[in-house]
């Protein structure tokens, strides 16, 4: 059996030596993700955009985070990454008080948000680090205005 783990920094080791002397191997594509609760991960395992490799990206280097149908990118300042996981999922990893969801396919780094534009309709433009614009569809615009005081 292959299982994901999505614990913290400082659990990491010992599930893993763990799991291991049970005989189950750790795979970062796994179906079965291994989740610690009420922690949140400060890392992401991704696949680097050329080479397919797979690396560990640091949870501060993110900018956002989009799923397009059944794809995940993950966005940085300058690369786009791919993951297995689901958008649902990494809300449930994510630290919220890095991160929030702005629509049904879009989670922001919320110190990465240089500019926040107001649109009509109770929606907002953002523009991130990257240059890379996002809409806060009208959904989450109360949260996103109570996650920012305005």
């Amino acid at each position: 059996m292959k299982i994901k783990l999505s614990v913290s920094d400082e659990s990491y080791e010992e599930v893993r030596q763990f799991l291991t002397e049970k005989g189950i191997e750790l795979d970062d594509e796994a179906e079965f993700v291994l989740v610690q609760r009420d922690k949140f991960i400060s890392h992401l395992a991704v696949r680097e955009p050329d080479s397919g490799k797979r690396v560990h990206l640091s949870a501060d280097e993110i900018v956002c985070i989009e799923s397009y149908g059944h794809a995940v990118e993950v966005y940085t300042d300058s690369e786009v990454y791919a993951t297995s996981d689901r958008l649902y999922q990494l809300c449930s990893v994510l630290d919220p008080e890095r991160f929030l969801r702005v629509n049904k396919s879009v989670i922001v780094a919320k110190n990465r948000i240089r500019r926040i534009k107001p649109a009509l309709s109770m929606r907002f433009t953002l523009i991130m680090s990257n240059g890379r614009r996002v809409d806060v569809t009208r959904s989450y615009y109360n949260s996103f205005k109570e996650a920012f005081g305005l």
